[in-house]
């Protein structure tokens, strides 16, 4: 199993230009310092550059992303490996789990603490489709997002139906953008702090922000003399 490729025309011909980058960061350091968190320093590299593009993927993209990762969650909280393969099977879903899913969903193949981490990247993506009001990081993630989500225990066809009960599109890809500065700066602080033995600010551990930074990696799509072509969900880099 691989996820379909990573970039498209419906991408490419839906990009604005991407807010001023030393703006947004301005306003990073803020909240950064608003949390009590440390600041990174003077050159840490800013995500984008003045002049560089910004889209967020296609809302089916992001639906499909985020019904497999319910489904991949459902084996870990018990869902027969047989039912969920069969449930992706008939939402037409197959060719869009990566070779990492796969191996957990058919064979339990993988770390399970490692799988759970993807509630909140699930939690990023739901923020991103409409259905999560914040991604605050004092906060854990929603308890009753599950409710709003595809649920593998059902029938398949109700994929298709929860489809369409999506919101309509209301997210301005530049506000994505600002909230992926955040979440890269907090990504970094965090881990400093762990290091240093800092009180984190909230409920939300180290580990649980570099998943939300992880699926807002993903969401926003960044075109410029300096990016890459988007990644597929398990080539992600959160090295930075």
């Amino acid at each position: 199993m691989q996820e379909v490729p990573a970039v498209n025309g419906s991408i490419l011909g839906r990009m604005a230009l991407a807010p001023d980058p030393v703006s947004v960061r301005l306003g990073t350091l803020d909240e950064l310092h608003r949390l009590g968190v440390r600041v990174p320093p003077p050159q840490y590299p800013l995500i984008w550059d003045p002049g560089d593009r910004v889209a967020l993927r296609p809302r089916r993209e992001l639906a499909c992303r985020a019904a497999i990762l319910a489904v991949l969650l459902g084996v870990h909280d018990g869902l027969p490996r047989r039912s969920a393969m069969r449930w992706l099977r008939d939402a037409r879903l197959l060719d869009r789990v990566t070779r990492r899913e796969w191996r957990y969903i058919a064979g339990r193949v993988g770390d399970p603490a490692l799988v759970d981490l993807q509630r909140d990247a699930l939690h990023g993506l739901a923020w991103v489709l409409g259905l999560a009001g914040d991604l605050d990081p004092t906060l854990p993630r929603s308890t009753w997002l599950g409710a709003l989500l595809p649920d593998p225990w059902s029938d398949p066809a109700g994929f298709a139906a929860w489809l369409t009960r999506l919101p309509s599109p209301r997210l301005d890809p530049a506000e994505a953008a600002a909230l992926l500065d955040l979440y890269c700066c907090l990504d970094w602080a965090y881990q400093e702090g762990e290091r240093h033995g800092d009180p984190v600010p909230g409920p939300v551990p180290p580990v649980a922000i570099g998943a939300r930074r992880w699926a807002l990696e993903w969401a926003v799509v960044l075109r410029g003399p300096y990016h890459d072509d988007p990644p597929n969900w398990d080539d992600v880099d959160l090295s930075v």
